[in-house]
């Protein structure tokens, strides 16, 4: 898991994570899907999917309220690494390695376990990110204090 503003990643905060070659294009994946982040405008983005390198990188344009914690509920992906960005709004989004949570069935199709157990949590407000790999069950969606607006952009990166 990484947590921290878009401008560090366009700062060059992060070149480790970009510059090395993989066979698997990881690393092109994920430079594909921080340069869409760094180059739209959240603002002018209807919801919905976008494709950015067809399912190996698309992005989903999100918008809703933040929910009570007692509401939450874990997931994890197997296929695919999540760059959740907080374009306007802010909120509580947990952490919790998979192996520290009850991980229960796979859905396939949704690319996604609802693992059972407890994790930490943090503020993301606009202009952060967090990057969850297969590994990290995360808790979206979180309300600060009390529900409010989020505009949330997720790209979701193959592994």
């Amino acid at each position: 898991m990484i947590i921290d503003r878009l401008h560090s990643v366009q700062s060059g905060f992060y070149p480790a994570l970009f510059s090395a070659t993989d066979e698997s294009g990881l690393t092109q994946r994920l430079s594909a899907g921080f340069h869409y982040l760094q180059t739209v405008d959240p603002a002018g983005l209807e919801p919905g999917r976008v494709e950015i390198e067809g399912d190996r990188v698309f992005a989903l344009i999100q918008e809703y309220n933040t929910k009570p914690m007692e509401q939450g509920r874990w997931e994890a992906h197997r296929k695919y690494i999540d760059i959740q960005y907080i374009a306007s709004g802010e909120e509580n989004i947990g952490y919790a390695n998979v192996t520290d949570l009850t991980m229960g069935d796979y859905d396939e199709a949704k690319d996604r376990y609802i693992p059972q157990g407890e994790g930490s949590f943090i503020r993301l407000s606009a202009g952060m990110f967090g990057l969850f790999m297969p590994e990290d069950a995360h808790m979206p969606n979180m309300a600060v204090d009390q529900p409010q607006p989020v505009r949330k952009i997720v790209v979701k990166v193959a592994v």
